[in-house]
């Protein structure tokens, strides 16, 4: 069997700009997932990636990442937010929860 993947097409859609102000802000959560997920199932920081060792180059704060790392993670919130928008789903920020982070 072969698979082929079919994504929503989001190629029509386009973002408001103030919804674009999530992207860093999506990716960088991303990464933390993704970063406490190995950390949990005892993958640690290694120069190079080895699955046997469990040890991975991208296990560092997202600051710290390689700029095609965190495009990577970029993409990936710009597509999931193109989604929600072309579902007609609507993105409101709420005023009054804002929080300090």
């Amino acid at each position: 069997m072969t698979y082929k993947p079919s994504p929503i097409d989001t190629v029509t859609v386009r973002l408001p700009r103030k919804i674009l102000r999530l992207v860093e802000l999506l990716a960088r959560n991303a990464h933390e997932n993704w970063a406490e997920q190995r950390l949990s199932e005892g993958w640690k920081y290694g120069k190079r990636r080895d699955d046997i060792r469990q040890e991975h180059p991208c296990l560092v704060p997202y600051d710290e990442l390689p700029e095609s790392e965190k495009e990577y993670d970029r993409k990936m919130a710009v597509e999931t937010l193109k989604v929600i928008f072309g579902l007609g789903y609507k993105i409101e920020k709420d005023l009054k929860s804002d929080r300090k982070r």
